[in-house]
């Protein structure tokens, strides 16, 4: 898996302070989409081991309470991302102890592969669903457009 941006500390993906992840791939390419430079899979930077373990550690790190990680792009569901992803995620819920996960997907849940779904049984919250241009709305928390739902998987 490639990655474009890491955030150590983010205020804006997600609730509280974060560690967010932009990662390389997406299958949807959508319409007026922000993140462009992020839909080819070749792109950015190799998410590699040292990277991994950065995440955990910024994640575990006291000086900067962090409330969890934040999974975007691209889309961490593409699937050539999911096995990364769900390695990445299941080491989360295993080394940083009340740490939450937020991942944004243009894939919605009636849509997810076998493969996909395990990692959503993971994670907390699941904002699902294609940006939609015409249904653009700057006001919505945590989403670019109407159609697309905010799920908490979790009450974390």
């Amino acid at each position: 898996m490639n990655f474009h941006q890491y955030y150590p500390v983010d205020v804006v993906n997600g609730e509280g302070t974060r560690c967010t992840l932009f990662v390389a791939g997406c299958e949807h390419q959508c319409r007026g989409c922000y993140n462009q430079s992020t839909w080819s899979l070749c792109s950015g930077q190799l998410f590699d081991q040292a990277m991994e373990d950065n995440v955990i550690a910024d994640l575990n790190d006291t000086r900067i309470k962090r409330k969890g990680l934040s999974l975007s792009g691209g889309d961490p569901l593409h699937p050539a991302n999911v096995a990364a992803v769900l390695k990445l995620v299941q080491r989360v819920k295993r080394e940083c102890e009340g740490k939450n996960i937020w991942l944004w997907t243009g894939y919605t849940l009636a849509e997810l592969s076998d493969e996909q779904r395990e990692v959503v049984q993971l994670i907390d919250v699941l904002i699902d669903g294609k940006f939609e241009k015409d249904l653009a709305d700057p006001s919505l928390p945590w989403r670019g457009s109407s159609n697309q739902t905010v799920h908490r998987l979790t009450e974390s």
